[in-house]
């Protein structure tokens, strides 16, 4: 055993004893700094001291080439700037190399959306049941407002005003909001404030509850929503976010107000809003390359 792979075993022992971290976490970190010890040697070192910033700066674009993508590249430089703080505590290293280097940006990935048209068959099914009131109204709910997961769990029923078509909720930071809610939500929400009373507890003040008369859980709405596309053929795994986002994209698409899909989607910065433009240009993208007839490509064409 080399003195460098020695100070690996330290660190390892070190987030099993001290940080508690769990078996999958650790094995997680050995795999990453082994990889580093084998960088460390092709450097033609065998002291952590000895690699310089220079080195740790080719690094992840070694990585890189190796077909790591952009996540596990950063995850791995995370544990590189975390050993050598180790190391600098042992007085193996004097500076931390890793600790301005970054894992080259790779393109973020876009939110699945469901069409219109999925929105309308998902929606438009139900058996009449109290339960079936109570999932409609969620689904509804969250598509036509755009709402979190969280806020729509916390939603209370004198948070409702259905009479100007407005809900107050509780997003992030505990900033609260009014936002508009859609003819087919209001609908959908009074037939199930009709049935809510035989399900809930006398002194629940949730929009939603359970069976038991309590307020449905964030994982009571996921699984709830789950079933429900499930029954009725969707065809696809269905996710509260995955509603929101379908609101964002269909209201900018039809709009192109991005500040006012921010505003309503409780969104802090408007940089967050603006991965709605990308999934709203790639739509009209697939609708020119279907329809014009300029457009049309060969096959084997390149984009």
């Amino acid at each position: 055993m080399s003195r460098a792979t020695a100070y690996i075993d330290q660190y390892i022992d070190y987030l099993a004893k001290e940080r508690r971290l769990s078996a999958h976490t650790i094995d997680a970190y050995r795999r990453d700094l082994d990889k580093l010890y084998r960088y460390l040697i092709g450097c033609g070192y065998d002291q952590w001291h000895k690699l310089s910033i220079k080195h740790a700066r080719r690094y992840p674009a070694q990585l890189n080439k190796s077909g790591l993508a952009g996540s596990s590249i950063q995850r791995m430089l995370s544990a590189s700037r975390s050993f050598y703080r180790f190391l600098i505590s042992q007085g193996e290293a004097q500076s931390n190399p890793f600790a301005a280097v970054s894992a080259p940006k790779h393109p973020k990935k876009l939110p699945a959306t469901l069409s219109v048209d999925e929105i309308s068959g998902l929606l438009e099914n139900h058996d009449g049941s109290p339960d079936a009131l109570r999932d409609r109204a969620i689904l509804e709910l969250l598509y036509s407002s755009g709402l979190r997961l969280s806020e729509l769990a916390g939603l209370e029923v004198d948070g409702v005003d259905l009479l100007q078509g407005e809900v107050r909720v509780v997003g992030k930071g505990n900033k609260e909001r009014i936002v508009p809610v859609g003819s087919k939500a209001v609908s959908a929400l009074r037939q199930w404030l009709e049935h809510r009373p035989r399900m809930a507890d006398k002194d629940e003040r949730a929009m939603f509850v359970n069976q038991q008369g309590k307020r449905l859980s964030n994982r009571g709405i996921q699984y709830r929503i789950e079933r429900w596309a499930k029954k009725y053929g969707l065809g696809r795994h269905l996710h509260p976010h995955m509603l929101r986002h379908s609101f964002a994209s269909h209201v900018l698409e039809s709009s192109g107000d991005l500040r006012s899909v921010q505003e309503m989607l409780g969104h802090a910065d408007i940089s967050t809003t603006q991965i709605y433009t990308h999934l709203d240009f790639q739509h009209l993208a697939d609708i020119y390359d279907k329809a014009h007839p300029r457009a049309k490509r060969k096959p084997g064409d390149e984009r």
